[in-house]
């Protein structure tokens, strides 16, 4: 045997792809622009004509005169740009206003090991199938905050409880038998789960629509310091529903057998130890339901029925996280104003 071990986004004003203006009204300002360059051509003339007046001072060509102007218009441009708040879209996420808080509580014993369960007509054991099972009821529940808790002879948890449903698949990749002393603590690993719902639902808002515990085991309570009857009560108490699932067949089932160093040399047979009455009491006396997973198809069952059963409807909106550019507009106005201020900054040094 191995070792044991909600902001919804302003509006946008697409720009190209990924990017838009937060505050597009201040492109309005551009207006300006025309009205500034009409009052300035209707600027006031001087009627008083002196004659070879041009040749006192040195001949400056038009285009000398015009940069200043010309620069100070651009400036403007940018600084609109800037007040318009240019972002980068670097990613959207769906905010969920409501959802249930879910802990899956799964028993890691090395009874999981039995090979009793068929995966896509091959033999595997009862962890192998139930991981593709379990990551398809994770994407089902969008809007939910699922955590995981991980028992055998103790219990641990594994994720807390989270949105993030990507991070939370890789970890159940990660699941494997012997993570965890061996031994089947039921109740404790109840009794975890209770705990991180309740520690969730101190610090969450009033959104969520409720909680629920999935329990999975293949054995016989046989440690830990909550018995199964009394982590049921806890939950009874909270007004938490537990769905309990019973992995594996009755009777004699394919058993590896390993050597010292973990290796695998054969297959053996084993008597499963199953307690179906403990697992449909805690179902019964919390408001559950109780199923019994033979083979991925039945636990496919359980997981859709449990779906089925524990759905609400929810409004969604988006959440956009950005980049802000507007400093880069910024800044170029101001050097481009800095620019066009040096004639007058020479003309008063002189």
């Amino acid at each position: 045997m191995p070792p044991l071990s909600q902001i919804t986004p302003p509006l946008p004003l697409p720009l190209w792809p990924a990017h838009h203006l937060a505050e597009p009204l201040w492109l309005l300002a551009l207006l300006l622009l025309p009205l500034l360059a009409w009052l300035r051509r209707r600027r006031p003339v001087s009627v008083l004509l002196i004659p070879h007046a041009a040749a006192w001072a040195p001949a400056r060509r038009p285009a000398a005169r015009r940069w200043p102007v010309l620069l100070a218009g651009s400036a403007f441009c940018l600084l609109v740009l800037a007040l318009t708040r240019p972002q980068r879209i670097d990613d959207t996420r769906s905010i969920r206003g409501e959802g249930y808080d879910i802990v899956i509580a799964i028993d890691l014993s090395t009874s999981m090991y039995a090979e009793d369960v068929s995966l896509d007509g091959r033999r595997v054991n009862r962890l192998d199938a139930l991981r593709p099972v379990i990551e398809s009821f994770i994407r089902r529940r969008p809007s939910d905050r699922i955590g995981f808790v991980a028992f055998a002879g103790r219990a641990y948890t594994l994720a807390p409880l989270t949105h993030d449903h990507a991070w939370l698949s890789r970890q159940v990749d990660r699941l494997r038998i012997g993570l965890i002393e061996d031994g089947t603590a039921i109740g404790d690993g109840l009794g975890l789960a209770l705990s991180r719902l309740e520690r969730a639902r101190s610090q969450s808002d009033a959104s969520r629509a409720g909680a629920f515990v999935i329990l999975m085991t293949d054995g016989a309570n046989n440690r830990g310091t909550l018995t199964p009857e009394q982590a049921a009560a806890l939950a009874k108490a909270r007004g938490v529903p537990v769905f309990t699932i019973g992995v594996g067949r009755d009777g004699l089932v394919p058993f590896p057998a390993f050597d010292q160093q973990g290796r695998r040399v054969g297959t053996t047979r084993v008597m499963a130890d199953l307690d179906p009455a403990t697992l449909r009491h805690i179902s019964a006396l919390t408001g559950g339901r109780y199923f019994r997973a033979e083979d991925s198809d039945t636990a496919n069952a359980a997981f859709a029925e449990i779906d089925r059963a524990q759905k609400i409807t929810f409004q969604q909106t988006s959440q956009v996280l950005a980049t802000e550019l507007f400093p880069w507009p910024a800044a170029a106005s101001a050097l481009l104003l800095l620019l066009a201020a040096l004639p007058l900054l020479r003309r008063s040094a002189t």
